[in-house]
């Protein structure tokens, strides 16, 4: 870590070369042309059908998992909290992200797969928009905050739980066109 205008620098790239080049700008869309942070203009964009699909995972230990699917847990029915929780995150990422844009979002579901013997849930969301700008943002904002509430509503328990594998998992529409993760099989 280096220091320099009074701020860390974490990448080694920018302790070298501070100063981003005219091609790093082009490509990093959110620099402008004297390198300073800001958001995409997008208002000459067609507005279009925009969908993403993120997915994470919470590792617990088995019985932690149990007691979700069985309803045991002491402060209430886990998942349809962490479901609300989820929907409201992805409704709020533009108030949590610096350069991601508020956004009009027309579907949202959060879904949850739990294996007790696996100890872990996994945490799907899907969000949609009709818009200039697409969601994965929005997607992976609901995953996240919807495992932190599963933490939260579970660490009475067991307060080793790991939220991890937070990814974007698909995405369609927008000039960049469709992303599908490929993940192996298991």
């Amino acid at each position: 870590m280096t220091e320099g205008n009074g701020c860390a620098k974490f990448l080694p790239d920018f302790a070298v070369n501070p100063i981003p080049t005219r091609q790093a700008m082009k490509e990093l869309s959110h620099l402008d042309e004297k390198g300073q942070a800001r958001m995409v203009d997008v208002t000459a964009k067609a507005p279009t059908l925009r969908r993403a699909v993120a997915r994470g995972k919470v590792r617990m230990r088995p019985e932690t998992a149990a007691l979700i699917q069985e309803g045991g847990i002491p402060k209430g029915d886990v998942f349809a909290t962490a479901r609300i929780a989820g929907i409201m995150a992805a409704k709020q990422t533009g108030g949590l992200i610096p350069m991601c844009h508020p956004l009009e979002l027309t579907g949202i579901e959060v879904r949850f797969t739990c294996d007790p013997a696996a100890g872990e849930v996994v945490i799907e969301a899907k969000v949609k928009t009709v818009g200039r700008t697409g969601v994965e943002m929005e997607a992976m904002t609901a995953v996240g905050v919807a495992a932190l509430t599963i933490y939260d509503m579970c660490k009475a328990v067991d307060r080793e739980m790991v939220l991890t594998d937070i990814r974007l998992i698909s995405k369609e529409g927008g000039k960049s066109g469709a992303f599908v993760r490929r993940e192996p099989s298991v």
